[in-house]
């Protein structure tokens, strides 16, 4: 029963969404619409399970909500998932069998860019639908907007440097970069470019190898990159790698990473507070791609302006960590009462 599903949320709607004739399989979840038009990305990806699919999206959608109040943006919180190998050869007709069902909401919810689905993609749905953002059509040529959720994340590491390492800057801070899609990378360069030591992992060789040859990285397994001796691990691949059995070999004094629910359950905020971690709750680090991207819903689109904006991120997660050491009280419950309060004013 999705109602007593343990991550349903007092979510304002469930969509289950069907087309037999192309396979499309998904769920939009409509969290809140309290402070504006719900908004977050469409994720294709081959769940193992529709329950799975259900879990994700649910979580997601909150987050969404929380990361658009901790921003300050007038933007509710939303999600979609579409149960597909994101390398099916139907992906463009899946992409627009689903942009019908987001239209069919007309503009209660919008819809972008996630694992499995780019800016290129966006525009495949967008043929379909018009409240579609992230398009790559909506930026010049050669840029990706994942870029913006990338800076997001270099903004947070050197918020938690700061607040919570006692730098002033990242010359040889050791990071672990846990996977290098189109965000991880990114933040990888900047990174390195402000002069940190890197590790690195994905399941793909030829990325670890890029990363290897441009940035002097050095590799390691994916499933042991979360015990790496570091300062700071950022995790960027799929959530939930905060759990029992990692956190108790986490090496690293900071966790700072773009991966979407990190912590696989509530509780485990507080087990890294005890175990003397600092931890950057995730949709607060990673807000920087709605903050870049999603101006086309409610404003005219000024890149120098989300830049300014994302670059304040810096001073929000201060604020959440200090309170946080402050109050004796895990990170990630400060920033969703911070959220909360925002929501319900």
């Amino acid at each position: 029963m999705l109602f007593d599903h343990p991550d349903f949320d007092d979510h304002e709607q469930v969509i289950f969404c069907s087309d037999p004739s192309v396979g499309l399989k998904a769920i939009i979840a409509v969290h809140s619409t309290a402070l504006g038009p719900a908004a977050g990305g469409c994720r294709m990806h081959p769940y193992a399970s529709d329950a799975e699919a259900l879990t994700d999206v649910l979580r997601l959608s909150r987050g969404m909500t929380y990361k658009s109040a901790v921003a300050g943006l007038p933007l509710g919180g939303g999600k979609c998932v579409i149960i597909a190998d994101p390398t099916n050869p139907q992906k463009p007709e899946i992409l627009r069998a689903f942009a019908a069902h987001v239209q069919s909401l007309a503009g209660r919810y919008w819809t972008a860019i996630d694992i499995g689905v780019g800016p290129e993609d966006a525009d495949i749905m967008a043929e379909r639908c018009d409240y579609i953002f992230c398009r790559a059509s909506q930026y010049k040529p050669g840029f990706n907007p994942s870029n913006f959720t990338a800076l997001g994340g270099f903004v947070g590491i050197k918020a938690v440097a700061e607040a919570s390492l006692g730098r002033a800057d990242l010359q040889g801070l050791r990071v672990a970069v846990q996977g290098l899609g189109a965000t991880g990378f990114a933040l990888s360069r900047h990174l390195h470019e402000a002069g940190a030591k890197l590790v690195v992992a994905d399941v793909r060789s030829d990325v670890v190898d890029r990363a290897v040859a441009e940035f002097g990285a050095t590799a390691m397994a994916p499933d042991r990159i979360h015990s790496a001796d570091v300062d700071v691990f950022a995790p960027c691949a799929l959530g939930a790698g905060m759990n029992d059995q990692t956190i108790p070999e986490i090496k690293a004094k900071a966790i700072c990473g773009l991966a979407n629910n990190q912590l696989a359950e509530n509780r485990h905020g507080e087990m890294l507070r005890q175990a003397g971690i600092a931890y950057v709750p995730d949709y607060v680090v990673n807000a920087g791609g709605i903050i870049g991207a999603a101006t086309v819903i409610f404003s005219e689109p000024s890149r120098a302006a989300s830049v300014k904006q994302i670059e304040g991120l810096k001073e929000t997660i201060k604020d959440i960590l200090n309170r946080a050491a402050f109050e004796q009280k895990p990170s990630s419950e400060i920033a969703d009462a911070m959220a909360l309060e925002r929501v319900t004013s």
